[in-house]
């Protein structure tokens, strides 16, 4: 079935801190075809709401406690190859070898735009399969 309608991104943020989350959500939600279908403190609650909520990009923080983000990545990605996901850290780790079930890197102090517009892009990817 066909449709006029422009389809929805649908985004997890996931981060150990209170404050990127909730600025995250407020900065994604406030965005036309962007929606935010859950926030995650740590790479364990993200791997639960992969298999349930379905995401097209996810936002990651790479350094949090319980599982870390590279962790995450690799078992996201077992469980839902299609699934873009951004790397979004303080720290400047991207070297290959650290990035390899990451779609893209993007340091935190990126502008809001910055980060939206890259999601955007990568949501692409999953929408022309």
């Amino acid at each position: 079935m066909l449709s006029c309608e422009s389809s929805t991104l649908r985004v997890l943020v996931v981060d150990d801190h209170d404050l990127t989350r909730m600025s995250l959500q407020i900065a994604f939600s406030c965005e036309e075809n962007i929606q935010v279908v859950g926030l995650a403190k740590n790479g364990q609650e993200a791997v639960e709401m992969v298999k349930n909520r379905q995401p097209d990009v996810i936002i990651l923080d790479l350094q949090m406690p319980v599982m870390d983000g590279w962790s995450a990545a690799n078992i996201i990605k077992d469980i839902s190859p299609d699934t873009q996901i951004i790397a979004y850290s303080s720290v400047e780790d991207n070297s290959s070898d650290s990035m390899v079930n990451m779609d893209a890197f993007c340091k935190k102090d990126v502008s809001t735009n910055e980060l939206i517009g890259l999601a955007r892009r990568l949501g692409e990817r999953v929408s022309k399969g």
